[in-house]
Order: structure tokens, then C-alpha cells, then sequence
């Protein structure tokens, strides 16, 4: 189920479902602890009539009975969440953010009564405690001087509490266990409106939070819950004490203040761009925010729900993605959190030159599937060489783009050096190609058209970068390198019998071609998308408008990944789904359209592509990785962060190209 609304600071990161449910609190890194593991945390409404207490109703929000609406307020990262039920008369709004300081959860709720009675509303906020993201171990315990629930196991600390116009700290409470004998879990105790308030439990265990307004009819009153996290006790201690003082409701408002300041100027950036294309661009980057980690990090995705294909999760550190999302920060004019980025990337290369498969928030090594070890015993390198290559080539996009040159002379000698060393060196000597590795979908090995493509731009970049250091030998073997790697690519990957490149090819020991693989990829625009070769090349043209042809889903729009993608494939008809259309590969097909544009006209088809993705947007502004051929529904994980940030680039190509034009036309207009 994808993450609707993403809230976070660069240190916690809360989301919820389409249900509104709570799913997942990270902490202290963005994608690190998970202390609710994806778990549900419901959020329930019990009403009683005060003249006839006899009519008292209850309902999670998450049931069917209501209305929802989940979107964030204009620009912001703060929610506007709107909720309805007929049955109990009333409806919320509901406002979620992350403090942009403190690691505090705030809700705020506005309750209106739609009835003729006055009501008497409480409030019920679960949480199903996971710290460390696992469900054993954990405790929780009422303290009584604040009326707050004290959820803890080692070093984790969650503080959950609220309050209302009229008094602080909880109204009622329950602390219970869950999956012992025959508990569903605490949550339950709130379904009569009436918690036991047992002040104490601990092993597997969840909690549920009470608050308590009267409305009379027509009337609205307000409520706010919150949850901190910290170290220690008195981390939260202290964090709810500055609650108090300073409001939720001040803080939620600052928080909705910050981040309409960060994305303002965007605004000047979009001239002349449909409102929706504007719009989504501006909420992409603020979705793209809540995905980084203040230490550098950033993380392909944080939808825990995909636990469950594979059990593990996108809650990881690609070099790729980082160094993608990277460029699209800095063509966005957020040159700082790039910098955090490569300063994190660059700490992690390994004393051979390159990147491991994936990392931690922390900067630990991920997990990886890539063996160290080929069928024969022999050591090979479990790398996606792309991944070192698309650093390095970033980082030569930042420096131009920010003049940062006090970065690159920190990171030369101990990053881009040996990262530039290993390009040159992991060259097979006969083909002058890379030596095989794995592709970027992470599921075959081989000499990649994409991997090619992206090395040739990390040699340049490497050259570039080696040029500023007078290392004058690297960079000329570095040029030397790309341009042999350039006509090698296209004497051995261009198929003239089929009319394409070929997405790959496998070597055997001597460098000699063993496999051509066939398969029709949307990668292959890798050839053309880091500069190696020409969008107008006529081997490029071609290849490009079989991808367009025969990936293109027919029954809703998008291009596939590959003909037959097997990953959440839906259908076998590959005729008319080749694949589950991606947003990342129908956006480069718009980027291949603006690269070859000769003419304002030219760039029609770009924009349509644009709109097409624009249209699979979530209300809140999130893009998942895939969507459903048939229901359009998100699948995979959304929000993916490669998917904003390719719609972000893709944009930005799309104007800096518009603007070209225009300054065309009107240099033209002069001469006349």
C-alpha cells in the first residue's frame, strides 16, 4: 500500500496509507529505525449525544464508512487531511508534520460537529510499539505527572501525549500486549469508548492514547497528539515540556512556514508550465526532501510495505539514485543537499575504487545479493559499476553548477582519484568495454548499454575533475579511455540486423563476445542520456522509437522497463503490457524527445509524456516506482525518490529547452 503522505525533518520521517494509517516512524536516520516496522497504528472516533447518552457510535477512520481526503497543504510539508462519517455526525481536518527542529510528530485535529447534538468526542490514537523494528523486547509504562505513555527499549525512546484547548496530557490510556494467547492487541480496548488504563506492560505490546472535546452542534474544538523520539528519558521529557510551551499548534504553523519558504522560489523557475506539471514539480521536491537523511543519505524509498516481496525494503542508499537525485537538487538550485550527499558517498568507497551494491543511513554496508565469488570460486567484484561511475559524474555536474571547487579538493585525493582509477582500470583490454557487472535493475550480469553509457560520463567527469589537480596523465588516459569505449560500443552493441542497440553483451575470460542479449530495455537511453552519444544520432533515433513502440503499455500509457519485466508483473499479454509501465522509463523517453528538439513544436510529445505522469500522481503529489496496467494503481513503493527526481530533472530539461527557443526566436527576431 503506497505512503500517501510522507512528513519528516531529515532525522524522523512518519507515513500513512490511503487509510490514514500511521505505518511507519523512522529514527534517528531517514529509513533507520523503523520502531513501528510498517505495523498499523489505527486512529479511531467514539461519539455520545450529551442529551441521549444512549446514542454513542465508534469507527476507525480507517474503515469504510468514511470519506477521505489526504493531501498536503500548498507547498508544504505539513497535511490537510479531511475526514467524514455520516453515522457519527462529524467530520476532522487533520494537520501532520514533523517539527523542523525537534523530532517530534505533532497531529492536530479539528473536530466538527455536522449534527443537531451536542457531542461529546473522544479521540483515540494507537500505537503499535516496534522499537528497534522488531516486536519483542519492548515496554511501556503511564507517566503520571504528565499524563503521557513512555514507550522504550535500549536507547530508543517514544514519547506519545496531547492535549486540548482545556487541559493538557492524556484523558485515558491502555497499555496492553498483542499476539500473546488470544490478544489482537490493546486496540481493541478502544472500540467501547472506555480504556482500562492499565499503567504498565512490556514484551510484545501496543498502546492506545485518548483525548476528549465537547462540540456542540455546528461547532468545531480542537486537539493535538503528539509523539517524540530521543535517546533517553529525558530527550522526551524535555521535548514535550517545549511542546507545551511553545503549542502544537505554533509549532505545526512554523513548520508550515519553513517549507513554503524552501520551495517559494520555485515558482520563478516554472514560467509558462501547465499549473498540474507546476504543481507536482514543487510537491516532488518536497516529497524529495522528506526521503534524504541530514547525514547525507538518500534513500531510494521508505514504503515498508514492500517487507513483504523479498522481506527487505528500499530503505537504502543506492549510489546510483543518490547521484541521480543529486543532479536533479542541483538543477533545482538545492546545491547543499548534494554536497551532504557526496561528502556521505565519499566516505564509503572501498580501498578498490568503487561502491558496494547499496548502504545503510548510517553508512553501513546494505544488503546485497551480489555474490563476491563467480561459479568457478573466482573472486568477482558484487558491483553495479554505473553506481561509481554516476557519482563521479555528479560530482563534475555540482562543481559546475555550484563552483564548489573547496568540495572537490577535499574529496580528490581520497574519492575521485581512485574512483576515476578504477573506471579506467575495469576495462576488458580487448573490447576496451567494462568489465561485466550487474545491470541497474539489479538482475542479470553482463556489459551493460547502460553501464557503458554511464561509465564513458564518469571517465569524462573523472578527466574533468583530474584536469583542475594537474594530474594531466589521468586525465588524458581517462579521454583516451571514453573515446575508445564510445566506437567499441558501437561496433559491438549496435545490431544492424534488428535496427538497435543490443541492452547487453557477455564476455567470457579472453574478451571474447559470448551472448548478445536481444531484449528490448528502456536503459538502452543510456546511451544517449549522460552525453556518449547523440539524441539525434540515427542508431540512437532508432532505438529510441522501438522503445516507444513496442514498451509503450497500451492499455493505460508508460513505457515498460523491458519486454516480458517479470518484477509485480500483472499479466502474461506482453503484446499489449510488455511490462507495468515505470515513471522513471517514461520520463526518459520525454527526455530523449527534448534532447533532439529542433523547434518549440518538437517538444509536444515531451509534454504529454510529462502529463501522463502527471496523471498518475497521487493526490498528495506522490509518484510510485510502477503503476498497474489495468487499475492505475500504484505498485511497487511510492513515493519512489528516483521517480520524483527524474520528474524534477525531466522539467527542468524541459524549460532550460523552452528557454533556448525563446532566446532563439528573439535573437532572430533582432537580427531581422
Amino acid at each position: 500500500m503506497p505512503r500517501d503522505i510522507p512528513v519528516a525533518n531529515g532525522r524522523m520521517l512518519v507515513t500513512f496509507d490511503s487509510r490514514y494509517r500511521l505505518r511507519d516512524v523512522y529514527f534517528p536516520h531517514i529509513g533507520q529505525e523503523n520502531h513501528t516496522d510498517g505495523s498499523p497504528c489505527a486512529f479511531g472516533v467514539w461519539t455520545q449525544d450529551t442529551e441521549n447518552p444512549a446514542n454513542r457510535r465508534f469507527a476507525w477512520v480507517h474503515d469504510d464508512a468514511w470519506t477521505r481526503s489526504l493531501r498536503y497543504r500548498d507547498a508544504s510539508l505539513v497535511t490537510d487531511v479531511r475526514l467524514a462519517n455520516e453515522h457519527l455526525g462529524v467530520s476532522l481536518v487533520c494537520s501532520d508534520a514533523v517539527d523542523i527542529d525537534l523530532d517530534v510528530y505533532l497531529r492536530g485535529i479539528v473536530v466538527t460537529n455536522d449534527s443537531r447534538a451536542t457531542k461529546l468526542v473522544r479521540l483515540f490514537f494507537h500505537f503499535d510499539a516496534r522499537l528497534w523494528g522488531n516486536v519483542s523486547g519492548d515496554a511501556a509504562f503511564l507517566d503520571p505527572d504528565y499524563r503521557a505513555l513512555v514507550h522504550y527499549k535500549g536507547k530508543r525512546y517514544i514519547w506519545l501525549s496531547g492535549c486540548t484547548d482545556d487541559s493538557a496530557g492524556l484523558c485515558s490510556w491502555a497499555i496492553g500486549n498483542k499476539y500473546v494467547s488470544t490478544s489482537e492487541g490493546t486496540w481493541r480496548d478502544a472500540e467501547d469508548g472506555i480504556l482500562g488504563e492499565n499503567p504498565v506492560a512490556q514484551g510484545s505490546i501496543d498502546t492506545v492514547a485518548a483525548l476528549e472535546v465537547t462540540v456542540e452542534s455546528g461547532q468545531s474544538a480542537t486537539a493535538w497528539f503528539w509523539l517524540a523520539a530521543g535517546n533517553r528519558f529525558d530527550d522526551v521529557r524535555q521535548l514535550h515540556e517545549e511542546i507545551i510551551e511553545r503549542s502544537p499548534a505554533t509549532l505545526i504553523e512554523r513548520t508550515a512556514r519553513y517549507w513554503s519558504f524552501w520551495s517559494r522560489e520555485q515558482s520563478a523557475r516554472l514560467k509558462g508550465l501547465p499549473e498540474p506539471v507546476a504543481a507536482l514539480y514543487q510537491q516532488s521536491l518536497l516529497i524529495l526532501r522528506t526521503q534524504i537523511d541530514d547525514g547525507g543519505a538518500i534513500l531510494a524509498a521508505n514504503d515498508s510495505d514492500i517487507f513483504q516481496f523479498g522481506r527487505d525494503t528500499y530503505s537504502y542508499m543506492w549510489p546510483r539514485d543518490g547521484a541521480l537525485v543529486s543532479i536533479a537538487l542541483d538543477a533545482a538550485g538545492y546545491s547543499s543537499l548534494s554536497r551532504r550527499f557526496y561528502l556521505f558517498a565519499s566516505e564509503l568507497i572501498t580501498r578498490h575504487g568503487f561502491f558496494l551494491h547499496k548502504y545503510n543511513p548510517d553508512g553501513s554496508a546494505g544488503s546485497s545479493w551480489h555474490p563476491w565469488a563467480n561459479p568457478q570460486g573466482d573472486l568477482q567484484f558484487p558491483i553495479q559499476e554505473d553506481e561509481t561511475a554516476l557519482v563521479l559524474y555528479g560530482l563534475d555536474i555540482h562543481l559546475r553548477t555550484t563552483l564548489d571547487t573547496e568540495l572537490v579538493r577535499r574529496l580528490y585525493d581520497d574519492f575521485i582519484a581512485p574512483a576515476t582509477r578504477f573506471l579506467l582500470s575495469y576495462r576488458d583490454p580487448i573490447t576496451a568495454l567494462p568489465q561485466p557487472s550487474y545491470d541497474l535493475w539489479e538482475e542479470r550480469r553482463g556489459v551493460m548499454a547502460f553501464t557503458i553509457g554511464s561509465v564513458w560520463a564518469g571517465l569524462h567527469a573523472g578527466a574533468h575533475l583530474a584536469d583542475l589537480f594537474a594530474d594531466e596523465e589521468l586525465a588524458r588516459d581517462c579521454r583516451d579511455a571514453a573515446e575508445q569505449m564510445r566506437a567499441s560500443s558501437i561496433e559491438h552493441l549496435y545490431d544492424p540486423t534488428l535496427g538497435r542497440f543490443l541492452r547487453r553483451i557477455v564476455t567470457d575470460g579472453d574478451g571474447i563476445i559470448v551472448e548478445r542479449d536481444t531484449v528490448l530495455d528502456s536503459s538502452l537511453a543510456g546511451l544517449y542520456m549522460f552525453g556518449m552519444l547523440d539524441a539525434n544520432d540515427p542508431r540512437v533515433v532508432a532505438t529510441m522509437e522501438q522503445v516507444e513502440r513496442d514498451l509503450w503499455v497500451t492499455e493505460i500509457g508508460g513505457i515498460a522497463r523491458y519486454t516480458d519485466d517479470y518484477y509485480h508483473q500483472t499479466t502474461r499479454d506482453t503484446a499489449t503490457v510488455p511490462g507495468n509501465p515505470w515513471i522513471i522509463c517514461t520520463l526518459w523517453l520525454a527526455d530523449w524527445y527534448i534532447a533532439k528538439a529542433t523547434s518549440p513544436t518538437d517538444l509536444q510529445r515531451a509534454m504529454e509524456l510529462i502529463d501522463w505522469v502527471v496523471a498518475r500522481a497521487l493526490p498528495s503529489g506522490t509518484l510510485p516506482e510502477q503503476v498497474h496496467p489495468y487499475t492505475r494503481h500504484p505498485l511497487s513503493v511510492s513515493p519512489l525518490t528516483w521517480s520524483h527526481a527524474t520528474f524534477v530533472q525531466t522539467v527542468r530539461n524541459f524549460v532550460k529547452r523552452q528557454e533556448q527557443f525563446d532566446r532563439s526566436g528573439w535573437e532572430t527576431f533582432l537580427t531581422e
